[in-house]
């Protein structure tokens, strides 16, 4: 027990360490020059230049970057919301003027258009400065007003109050609006240099490549002729052959792309600026450079590039000494951050990886490279135009029309219609959708949207998708926190620890109340804040304690027998902080009303753990703290967060949320300074989650829509230097969340029924699932939550066409145990625990999980043939090895390969005696001999924990017996994390 608590948990660790990031994995600013074959000097301007290392000699090393994953930002089947949600369905749109006499255009529409067919309201703010997203909870009791929409999206007064818009031709032009985001398909530029060459000339000057080269282009794309091409051309003649005969097209997650190859284009002798070809590559955003010769040859350089269009160059290598490539990543300085981050080495062994890799961080570039002012401005304008000539279109025909439909223009927005005017609303409502299906499907054979299911994530395993943690959990939750591998809740039960796959143990009865909780395993500590009001406490106990209770199963604690376990001065408390990163001591703010009361513990990590697992459980660690100071601001806080000064010598502050503000306080002084503040008329404060970039603080506030990062920067004389920061950026929510939790290098929001998972380093979106019923658990370190469906790391982006196959977002069997997939109609469905593993989110891996409060419940299963399958600890995964020892063992044992027989059970003889059916081709009929049985139970042994099966016969293989199936072999094929075992 002592070595247990000397040893710091993993996980918790982990979580400590999750606050730390640096942008230097996404290069670092730099003034590029070269020189023409003149000698003259070339400035490109200044480059933000990735090579997959910071390049510093430096000890800090962030703990979060050790895996990259790949993911498209801002993908369109999430972000293009007009097009998937509301064309070819019914919806409302308004038109209105905002007090400074801008025109916009608001859309509504109430849909279920995900995989768990949860209702919500999708609603889109059209502005010259861009469109504005948000989706709402649907409730069949509690109507939506267009104001409660509009003052959500922070739009409260209005020059001319909004009215709605009947004409089906709306459609169109608001697809148009939405298409100024940017397109859908891609042209990137392919340039071809040789060794040596350092000019553009000299590089658009070579008429074929070399043979590396055209495998680079096959690994990118296919060869197309373009005479007669049908698809996206980005650009190129289809029709004379003017740009060449053949060009590199693939097309990637739904997104159509064509490659602008340089040794393609036309070539021309006389002309040795090649302008036909600078015409097409010239004004690519993005261009790969395809570079030969060694490391140490010149490299290429932007500067060598005269081209103002083009703003990141990838810079390609081919080793062919181990048939790798090598990566170089150059954007302009303006170009926001974008993903993924280079891996250090940049190099790439394996080839498809190494083209996914590329292709998603060129197309994340070309995204990035449109928020820069060059693009955004000219959008703008385009946008403002737009709005501005719809609106005074559609003006005079609202003034014309006269009728009781224009009342709806603040009305509840419901699917009904008024009853008055049901039968030419219904005809109104035919006209409108049929309108819209068929722009939706012109849209969609133009090439002009994206496929709604990306490709390749289909089977692609995502780092957030939820592991089943309980099953059929039917307490209320109030708050959580894990305890090893276990989860320790407080529940209306009373408070339980929970480990996977073995019976709840009570704690504490339900006589005591915790509201809040803390479990520090490096301090052998239990903080938890108990009851309400007046009443209210805040406790420390010893987990060695706690633990010794629930080992020797003594009398359960009840709220009377913690007397001795309440820290002084904390009566009526309604909120408390500890710091993250836990150093030479433990900090507790504990708010009462609008007093803050400091208390603190030290720490000594040499003999704190062993002395205190020694001492009596009866005994309490209250005498340890000691209280510092008390601090009196101006309203109670609702949000509180300790920030850890560089020093930690008097510049520690407190992070605090009330009325309109969020203030930095001084843990030593007291003084209060200004971080930000809320210009809106109602403030939902959510969290304030400190960040650490290269060591130094900063603040993720989070308030209604809006997460905002504020750089602290280092402290002078106590003080710290709040000012606006290129570093400070922010960005929104579709939907308000009541908890926000930090994974690096993610961001995860929790709302009613969703989680929207963005990169923190920049705010773009990576995938919105979701998930009804949701109730964020736990997340100081994995991820815990309570729901009626598991989180899929598939998207959501087709809902009609995989409902009929198998929707990527509904649990499997093995997910959720005991639960029912579809509960019928009136029934309310089982709530179950999930879990995220933090390790999986922020890219490390645990090579031995903690050990769980819990005994490990180790369970040999035994197979109806007879054949003993390995030990499953529930609290530990099967390795790789174990799994292919497992699929090897299966393999040998169904096919009769074994040297030893396979013990024959009671039914196994009973198989033997029924008569052999031997199958007969004539007829088509399978017969199922005595094997076939043996088969199906070993199967159902060695097939737990597979998360997807198909079969090639329509029947099951329980009810294969009774059914004449067709006489194709029978086939099931099981997926074991990334092996397949085929049985046949």
């Amino acid at each position: 027990l002592m070595k247990r608590f000397y040893s710091s948990s993993v996980s918790e660790d982990l979580g400590c360490r999750r606050g730390e990031f640096s942008r230097k994995h996404y290069g670092s600013v730099e003034l590029l020059i070269s020189s023409d074959a003149d000698g003259a000097i070339q400035r490109a301007g200044r480059f933000r230049v990735e090579n997959g290392s910071s390049g510093e000699n430096t000890d800090y090393t962030p703990g979060t970057w050790h895996r990259t994953d790949v993911h498209l930002e801002n993908p369109e089947y999430h972000t293009r919301w007009y097009f998937k949600y509301f064309l070819g369905k019914v919806h409302q749109n308004y038109i209105g003027t905002d007090a400074e006499k801008n025109p916009f255009f608001l859309s509504v529409v109430l849909s279920d258009e995900n995989n768990q067919r949860v209702p919500q309201y999708h609603s889109i703010l059209w502005r010259k400065t861009g469109t504005q997203k948000i989706s709402l909870p649907y409730s069949p009791t509690k109507t939506l007003s267009v104001k409660s929409i509009l003052s959500a999206m922070s739009l409260d007064k209005f020059e001319k109050s909004p009215r709605e818009i009947f004409h089906p031709e709306i459609q169109k032009d608001l697809l148009v609006l939405e298409e100024q985001e940017g397109s859908v398909n891609f042209k990137f530029g392919v340039l071809y240099a040789k060794d040596g060459q350092l000019t553009d000339d000299e590089m658009f000057s070579n008429e074929t490549g070399s043979e590396s080269f055209q495998r680079f282009l096959h690994l990118l794309g296919d060869t197309i002729t373009l005479k007669g091409w049908t698809g996206y051309r980005g650009g190129l003649d289809t029709k004379n052959d003017t740009t060449g005969t053949c060009s590199i097209y693939t097309v990637f997650q739904g997104h159509e792309i064509m490659f602008h190859v340089s040794t393609m284009l036309p070539y021309s002798r006389e002309n040795k600026q090649q302008v036909e070809r600078k015409r097409h590559i010239g004004n690519d955003i993005v261009t790969i450079v395809f570079q030969e010769g060694e490391e140490s040859s010149p490299a290429f350089k932007p500067s060598m590039i005269r081209s103002h269009f083009t703003h990141i160059f990838a810079l390609v290598r081919y080793n062919k000494q181990n048939d790798s490539y090598r990566l170089k990543i150059f954007s302009e300085e303006s170009v926001p951050l974008f993903g993924p981050p280079l891996p250090s080495p940049p190099v790439f062994t394996n080839h498809q990886e190494f083209r996914d890799f590329v292709l998603v961080k060129l197309i994340n570039g070309e995204k990035a490279t449109l928020e820069t002012p060059t693009f955004s401005q000219k959008r703008q304008r385009t946008l403002d135009m737009l709005i501005r000539s719809l609106y005074q279109d559609l003006m005079p025909d609202l003034h014309k029309v006269n009728n009781m439909l224009n009342r709806r223009s603040f009305s509840d927005v419901l699917p009904e219609s008024p009853k008055s005017t049901r039968k030419k609303e219904e005809a109104r409502q035919a006209e409108f959708v049929r309108l819209g299906q068929a722009l939706k499907l012109k849209t969609t054979v133009k090439g002009d949207a994206t496929a709604n299911l990306a490709t390749t994530s289909f089977c692609k395993k995502e780092p957030w998708e939820s592991q089943s943690f309980c099953s059929n959990f039917p307490h209320e939750v109030v708050c959580a926190d894990s305890w090893g591998q276990s989860l320790l809740v407080s529940t209306d039960a009373g408070i339980l620890l929970i480990d996977d796959g073995q019976p709840s143990v009570q704690v504490f009865d339900k006589t005591l109340q915790i509201k809040q909780m803390h479990v520090l395993e490096a301090l052998d500590l239990l903080i938890a804040r108990t009851d309400k009001g007046k009443d209210s406490r805040l406790l420390v106990f010893r987990l060695s304690a706690v633990q010794k209770d629930i080992e020797t199963k003594q009398i359960i604690r009840s709220k009377y027998d913690c007397r001795e376990n309440k820290l002084e001065r904390t009566k009526g408390c309604h909120l408390y902080a500890i710091n993250t990163h836990l150093g030479s001591e433990l900090r507790i703010v504990v708010a009462i009303r609008n007093k803050l009361l400091l208390v603190t513990k030290k720490y000594n990590p040499c003999n704190s753990l062993t002395s205190s697992s020694l001492l009596s459980s009866s005994e309490s660690p209250v005498e340890e703290f000691q209280y510092i100071r008390e601090i009196c601001l101006s309203d109670p806080p609702v949000v509180m967060t300790l920030v850890d000064g560089p020093t930690g010598d008097s510049d520690n502050m407190i992070c605090v949320a009330y009325r309109h503000q969020f203030d930095l306080v001084n843990e030593s002084t007291g003084e209060s300074y200004r971080l930000h503040h809320v210009e809106t008329n109602k403030v939902n404060f959510v969290a304030a989650i400190d960040v650490y970039e290269d060591g130094e603080a900063g603040l993720l506030l989070c308030y209604n829509y809006v997460c905002q990062y504020r750089k602290v920067y280092p402290f002078n004389g106590g003080s710290p230097l709040i000012q606006p920061s290129a570093y400070d950026f922010h960005f929104s929510w579709n939907q308000v969340p009541y908890a926000v939790v930090c994974a690096f290098p993610y961001i995860l929001a929790f709302t009613t029924d969703s989680i929207e998972i963005r990169l923190v380093v920049n705010g773009n979106l990576v995938h919105t699932a979701v998930v009804p019923e949701l109730q964020l658990v736990a997340s100081r370190s994995d991820i815990y939550f309570k729901a009626t469906a598991a989180v899929s790391g598939s998207s959501d982006g087709s809902s009609k066409e995989m409902s009929s196959r198998s929707s990527p977002q509904t649990p499997t069997a093995y997910e959720m145990p005991g639960c029912p997939l579809s509960s019928v109609e009136g029934e309310v469905p089982c709530k179950n625990l999930y879990k995220i593993p933090l390790s999986n989110l922020v890219g490390r891996s645990i090579e031995r999980p903690l050990k769980s409060p819990l005994t490990p419940k180790v369970i040999t299963t035994t197979t109806s043939s007879g054949i003993a399958s390995l030990p499953v600890t529930h609290s530990l995964s099967l390795s790789r090895m174990e799994i292919k020892e497992i699929a090897s063992r299966t393999r040998k044992e169904l096919l009769g390969l074994l040297d030893e027989p396979i013990p024959k059970t009671e039914s196994a003889q009973k198989q033997k005696k029924a008569p052999r059916r031997q199958s007969d081709p004539k007829q088509g009929a399978v017969r199922s001999t005595s094997s076939d049985r043996i088969i199906s139970s070993s199967f159902e042994s060695y097939s737990e924990g597979c998360h997807l099966s198909t079969s090639s016969d329509p029947n099951t293989l329980a009810n294969r017996e009774e059914s004449s199936p067709s006489s194709y072999p029978f086939q099931l094929i099981s997926l074991y994390d990334e092996d397949i075992i085929d049985l046949k």
